[in-house]
């Protein structure tokens, strides 16, 4: 796998974990420098869908709306992600994930749609979900990214494909 110049999309949990725990603002602003420049380098992005689902008022969201351009931010909505959507959502019925499961990925969800704009796009999908074999009550990103062959991998790995370094 090449991965020299790859794009990378951001799930909503590499934001939201980071903020909460291991990448605090206060504690490690290279990270989010890292997404600034990796942005600026276009390399880094993520969707609209994403962007909804991050809590308005908080100092993320805050950093957001005060640092991010509109365009990291990648309109998922469009007729091609659209046609890329549909075949995911058919698979999720076929593979028989519980109704409750269905309606979320089908709905409100971003995970679909970022594998839609990934798999549309040739991006990495960065997430923190794994594999979850047996699945039923929802639908892990890294086994719809593999029945429909969209890379992806996890912050650090990310990171360190980047070549971000911490000083």
């Amino acid at each position: 796998m090449k991965t020299e110049g790859r794009k990378y999309l951001l799930d909503a949990n590499v934001l939201i974990t980071a903020y909460r725990s291991y990448y605090a603002f206060d504690l490690c602003p290279g990270f989010w420098q890292s997404i600034l420049d990796g942005f600026a380098a276009g390399r880094i992005y993520s969707t609209q869908r994403v962007k909804k689902e991050l809590s308005k008022g908080d100092r993320l969201h805050l950093w957001v709306e005060s640092d991010l351009s509109d365009g990291f931010f990648l309109d998922d909505s469009t007729a091609a992600i659209t046609a890329e959507f549909a075949p995911l959502m058919a698979w999720v019925v076929a593979k028989g994930f519980l109704p409750a499961a269905q309606a979320k990925f089908a709905n409100n969800d971003a995970d679909g749609w970022l594998v839609a704009t990934a798999k549309k796009e040739g991006f990495c999908l960065v997430t923190h979900e794994g594999r979850q074999d047996g699945a039923k009550a929802r639908v892990p990103l890294p086994n719809v990214c593999e029945e429909f062959g969209v890379e992806y991998c996890n912050t650090f790995e990310m990171l360190k494909e980047l070549g971000c370094a911490y000083r």
